[in-house]
């Protein structure tokens, strides 16, 4: 894949970002209007539009503020989902020398590091601005990959730092989150409320809640396939262009794939932010998987091996 200017990448990234925060409001509203709509049925227009008007406030000041909570908090929620934590200097120069010399090559502040005590191969960039960017390795990762492989692999995170994919994630993410929470709420409303209670209307809530629910799982799912798998080709490319060595990443990748899958990590929205978002076995062939954030791996090694 061409590597595009990082400019365009930024601006393409800040823009879609600003979709997302304009589309999700406009349809969570509309999903409560859908709600009220079908669940009062024997009200008037005028009168379900009323409901809908009182509602607004709600929907909108308490999405804000999960937005907000989520935003500000993000890394420490992050890294308390992979059990990361600050690896030192002094612990690991090598690391630290590294990542510093790539930094100094593109004029960037060097981001803080993290590791995950791991054995597997991943890593992953987090964070909205100079003051939270970070990159997190796995411990196998540091001590199975050599030099210009580990290279690769932090001018790969470098890259979704530079071109904003971080911040376009975290935003994936937090309403993502928000979705799962309605959908849960959803369920477990259906569960023990409505059906252990055997109301006469019951039937048209648990059609709506289906509904809903179902809704939500397909927005959740196009927000996140919507986060173009592109990403990861134009961080791979990035990487080529900033290490000026893409057999260096590919024979990282090829490591990689042996053995990538972080189990702290059960968290898929956290999981996605990885340089490769590994499906168990057993669910390898499930349905969800065709909606992989990622490319296959095998495909993004064939790239690379294009540039040499």
């Amino acid at each position: 894949m061409t590597y595009v200017g990082i400019q365009t990448q930024i601006r393409r990234n800040n823009f879609n970002s600003v979709l997302l925060m304009l589309a999700f409001p406009a349809v969570l509203l509309g999903m409560a209007y859908a709600f009220l709509f079908f669940t009062q049925q024997q009200q008037d227009a005028l009168v379900v539009n009323e409901n809908f008007i009182r509602v607004v406030p709600f929907v909108i000041i308490g999405t804000s503020i999960w937005f907000m909570v989520a935003w500000l908090m993000h890394n420490t929620l992050i890294r308390m989902a992979t059990g990361a934590k600050p690896l030192e200097r002094m612990e690991n120069m090598r690391v630290y020398n590294l990542l510093e010399n790539l930094c100094i090559s593109k004029g960037m502040k060097l981001p803080r590091i993290f590791i995950i005590e791991d054995d597997s191969l991943n890593a992953y960039a987090s964070g909205i601005n100079e003051r939270t960017f970070s990159v997190t390795l796995s411990r196998g990762i540091i001590d199975k990959l050599e030099d210009d492989e580990l290279e690769g692999v932090m001018a790969h995170e470098l890259s979704h730092i530079r071109n904003r994919d971080v911040r376009l994630m975290i935003v994936s993410i937090i309403f993502v989150g928000i979705f799962a929470f309605i959908a849960e709420v959803a369920f477990r409303s259906l569960r023990f409320g409505v059906l252990s209670r055997g109301k006469k209307d019951s039937g048209i809530v648990i059609l709506v809640a289906l509904v809903i629910s179902a809704v939500c799982y397909v927005i959740a799912l196009l927000l996140r396939f919507g986060i173009s798998r592109s990403r990861e080709y134009l961080a791979d490319a990035g990487a080529a262009e900033m290490t000026r060595k893409p057999y260096a990443l590919a024979n990282a990748l090829r490591k990689i794939n042996r053995d990538p899958l972080i189990e702290a990590v059960q968290n898929h929205d956290v999981a996605q932010l990885f340089i490769e978002n590994p499906q168990p076995e057993e669910q390898k062939f499930s349905f969800s998987n065709l909606f992989s954030t990622h490319p296959p791996i095998q495909k993004r090694i064939e790239l690379l091996d294009q540039f040499v």
